[in-house]
């Protein structure tokens, strides 16, 4: 019956499956032997999997009731992951804490203790091995931006983080996320030059990768990312990482307010004739301008426009969506009501994500262009 709801929820049927998990979970219980042992083995799996099913439903209360289940059956994460246990609930209940701060702390500390347990028993294969080290790598980084948020009164925040940023590093030093969070901490003590040449140092590491690709970091990491490297004036290299997020997933309200707020600041840059004058990457048209042939002011307003397109398709999304970040959309508005006075008011842009009318970077195909103008557009 396990494998039964598994496969379901890899066909995207989560209703279905929640239905035989809860008769697995019964089944489980009713044959367990009298022994604790005999119970953990039998429903931990059953309690793991419909914690992931109700997150799948959106119910993260529900997920939690589970997690806290099968806390209380394998309570130090000694029972193997193969068998249901391990460090997984510990990270999934810091994540989904109704409190937050000091008790996201405790869980994630939680499944950071079973990671380091085994890292040292050495169990598995080398890939598992890997595996172990990336997700202890990953709950170091996120207490950090615990300590730099919900708790950054602490007066050990700043120690902690700088700790615990260290050991990160120690742990997966091929990975992207610790220098990322490095630059995170960086950037709040004021040393930005640092914070730049980490998040050089994260990008290298995963840049030429394909898909598929385990040293490209998760998306909404690199959502985070392409927000560090605009807070450190590196606009072109978050403009690289938007584009590809948006190729990844078109539908991303954030991927195109963040695309359209990084051309507003290179723009910003060009009129000024600073940094990103020569071009700018991601803005049809604009791939091998020279300085000599186009000034910065031609490639301001053609930034502006960009800037505008993506806009406008983050709102269009937002409304689609019914995204509750008002902020965000807020932000949007303004952007494109300072962009309609600076170069005057465009016509609005016909974007559905579909690949023979939007090229994925905020751009019409040449031939609706050729099309508009034949038919006096």
């Amino acid at each position: 019956m396990l494998a039964e709801a598994e496969a379901l929820v890899s066909e995207g049927r989560a209703q279905d499956a929640l239905a035989v998990a809860l008769r697995a979970l019964g089944v489980a219980r009713r044959g367990a032997g009298p022994d604790a042992t005999s119970t953990t083995t039998t429903a931990l799996p059953a309690l793991g999997l419909l914690a992931a099913i109700y997150l799948e439903l959106g119910d993260a209360g529900t997920a939690r009731g589970y997690f806290l289940q099968a806390v209380s059956l394998d309570p130090d994460g000694r029972v193997p992951a193969s068998e249901g246990g391990g460090a997984e609930k510990f990270l999934w209940l810091a994540q989904l804490s109704e409190s937050g701060g000091a008790d996201s702390v405790a869980w994630f500390e939680r499944g950071a203790a079973v990671l380091r347990r085994e890292m040292i028993v050495g169990a598995g294969s080398d890939g598992g091995r890997e595996e172990q080290r990336r997700k202890l790598a990953g709950a170091l980084c996120a207490i950090v931006e615990v300590y730099m948020t919900d708790l950054s009164w602490d007066g050990a925040a700043e120690t902690r983080c700088e700790a615990l940023v260290a050991e990160a590093l120690r742990v997966a030093p091929w990975c992207a996320e610790p220098l990322q969070t490095l630059a995170s901490v960086r950037i709040s003590q004021g040393r930005v030059g640092e914070a730049r040449e980490a998040l050089g140092g994260s990008l290298a590491l995963w840049r030429d990768g394909g898909n598929g690709d385990e040293a490209v970091p998760e998306f909404a990491v690199r959502i985070s990312l392409a927000r560090l490297l605009m807070e450190v004036g590196m606009e072109e290299e978050a403009l690289g990482v938007v584009e590809r997020l948006v190729l990844e997933d078109d539908g991303c309200v954030e991927a195109w307010y963040l695309g359209g707020w990084c051309l507003y600041l290179l723009g910003g840059k060009q009129r000024r004739g600073g940094e990103g004058g020569d071009g700018v990457d991601g803005v049809e048209g604009m791939e091998g301008v020279d300085g000599e042939e186009e000034d910065d002011e031609d490639l301001y307003i053609q930034s502006m426009v960009g800037s505008r397109e993506w806009l406008r398709q983050s709102l269009k999304l937002y409304e689609l969506a019914e995204y509750e970040d008002e902020r965000l959309r807020d932000h949007a508005r303004e952007l494109v009501e300072e962009i309609d006075e600076a170069i005057g008011e465009g016509e609005e842009d016909e974007v559905d994500g579909g690949e023979d009318e939007w090229n994925g970077f905020g751009e019409e195909s040449e031939e609706e262009q050729e099309d508009e103008e034949m038919d006096g557009g």
